[in-house]
């Protein structure tokens, strides 16, 4: 079922970027993880991101089930966390969210800060906000092409403004 479902996403994605829908490359995916939510951080990071001069172009608060978790952390299937991974990501709501800037993804990822909150540079939101490197507070996009991938799996075309 979860190869179906990755499957119809990437020929939807493919449609998109043939006919131009597709986002663009000042555009970057967000997510505010479970552990964010669940201890009431969620508008404080928003505020973050919009104050580091982020627009916010869509915005959803859901929850994941357990087999769209999967769909979506479908390319680490293989790896020995994705079974704790989907479990975690499905776990509690997330606020997914496409965000605009010029040079949106790499200056994205440096407002999140790294992966291990340890690590993480001081003011950034994993530094302020991330549990632990499994439970970290925020997800960015590491590309424009899998920014565009990651927000068509949460937005349609027409809701992305």
């Amino acid at each position: 079922m979860n190869r179906l479902v990755n499957k119809e996403f990437r020929r939807i994605f493919a449609l998109q970027k043939q006919t131009k829908i597709a986002m663009a490359t000042n555009r970057t995916f967000t997510m505010i993880k479970p552990d964010a939510t669940d201890a009431g951080h969620t508008g404080k990071i928003i505020d973050r991101i919009i104050d580091a001069g982020f627009s916010i172009k869509a915005m959803k608060w859901t929850k994941l089930s357990l087999a769209d978790a999967q769909a979506f952390y479908e390319v680490h299937a293989e790896r020995p966390f994705y079974g704790e991974l989907t479990e975690y990501m499905s776990s509690a709501p997330i606020v997914a969210a496409i965000l605009e800037k010029d040079n949106a993804v790499a200056d994205f990822r440096t407002l999140i800060g790294a992966t291990n909150p340890a690590e993480a540079a001081p003011g950034t939101i994993r530094a302020e906000f991330a549990e632990s490197i499994a439970a970290n507070a925020v997800h960015g996009s590491d590309s424009d092409e899998n920014a565009a991938i990651e927000g068509a799996f949460y937005f349609s075309a027409r809701e992305m403004s």
